[in-house]
């Protein structure tokens, strides 16, 4: 028996939550059977979405259970296996997070090439927060030769690639906004966006007059509220909106008011299309050979903010809530067999 340790979600949180919603639970787990892997987690992720999901509430993927491990995106070594497509020493990325170790079926498993980048890769630029802003981009909200893009949360897991891939696909200025003078100025030295917005100053809606003054093409949005309402007021005709998550009001207990100038939006001809990123895993192969190279030379820069520990885990999901991290948060988990 393997002896690891987990959280678990002990109560739905109402509004915000708290530490007290978690709880870190030590087990043992068998060994895997025919066709499984047991997987010593290295990183795992923790993602806004995640909050949709402690809601016991109908949504496009279950919530989570209470009394349960969660789950959510996870690397690790493989450990043990009775499948062999996976042997032991392979690096997998796999859905069980939120724990030290998991036995999973090995073909819910995806070996990674760690030669191309590193495990922790897998879960951000290479992971889905990448392939998000890439789907959007080319897909949802198609980024076409001269276009002026602006994005929220812009120094985010999604946001800090997107502005940058962007620009490779071929924008004339690039807007982003953040909070805080910190995150702004990353935006600009780090991340090459041309102009941030920090949105704690208020008047977004100035604020992006006065970076775009003529309008924008497109607009990635994760924020919702506020944020969405001022993208429709600088879009020009023809523009697209893809709408990937709305952060603004994941800890709301009333209904967040909509925009209210959303006719704008129809007398200019603009899609607003919603997005999933697991509508758009076909792209994962073209993302990842498009990507790597741009790690690998540079091209594409990131930031990761790390929180050591499963014992640290819910704290480092909070802090994605609060908008303490830079680039993507991750969990770097240190279990032993």
């Amino acid at each position: 028996m393997t002896v690891s340790r987990e959280i678990h979600l002990v109560s739905r949180p109402v509004g915000a939550p708290t530490p007290e919603d978690f709880r870190l639970v030590t087990t043992e787990l068998p060994e895997p059977g025919e066709g499984q892997i047991l997987v010593r987690n290295t990183w795992m992720s923790v993602d806004p979405y995640m909050r949709g999901r402690m809601d016991d509430a109908p949504s496009y993927i279950a919530p989570f259970a209470l009394g349960a491990a969660l789950e959510g995106s996870a690397v690790g070594e493989v450990v043990a296996s009775r499948a062999a497509a996976v042997p032991v020493g392979a690096t997998v990325s796999h859905f069980l997070g939120w724990r030290e170790y998991a036995v999973l079926d090995a073909g819910a498993a995806t070996v990674v090439d760690t030669s191309i980048a590193s495990p922790a890769d897998y879960l951000g630029a290479l992971g889905t927060t990448g392939l998000t802003a890439y789907a959007a981009l080319t897909r949802t909200a198609p980024v076409r030769e001269g276009d002026v893009v602006f994005v929220s949360a812009a120094a985010g897991a999604v946001g800090s690639v997107a502005g940058q891939l962007a620009r490779q696909l071929g924008a004339s200025r690039v807007i982003g906004s953040a909070g805080g003078p910190h995150k702004t100025k990353k935006l600009l030295d780090v991340f090459g966006y041309d102009a941030a917005i920090d949105h704690r100053r208020g008047d977004l809606p100035g604020q992006l007059a006065q970076a775009a003054p003529e309008g924008i093409d497109v607009y990635l949005d994760a924020v919702g509220g506020d944020h969405l309402q001022a993208a429709i007021g600088a879009v020009r005709p023809g523009g697209r909106i893809a709408m990937v998550g709305a952060i603004s009001g994941y800890n709301s207990t009333d209904p967040a008011p909509g925009p209210d100038n959303l006719f704008r939006a129809a007398e200019r001809e603009v899609t607003l299309r919603g997005m999933l990123v697991s509508s758009h895993f076909d792209l994962f192969p073209e993302w990842i050979g498009r990507a790597a190279g741009l790690l690998a030379d540079g091209t594409l820069r990131t930031e990761v903010t790390v929180a050591d520990g499963i014992e640290r885990a819910a704290d480092a999901f909070l802090g994605v809530l609060s908008g303490a991290n830079t680039g993507k948060m991750l969990v770097r988990l240190g279990a032993q067999r």
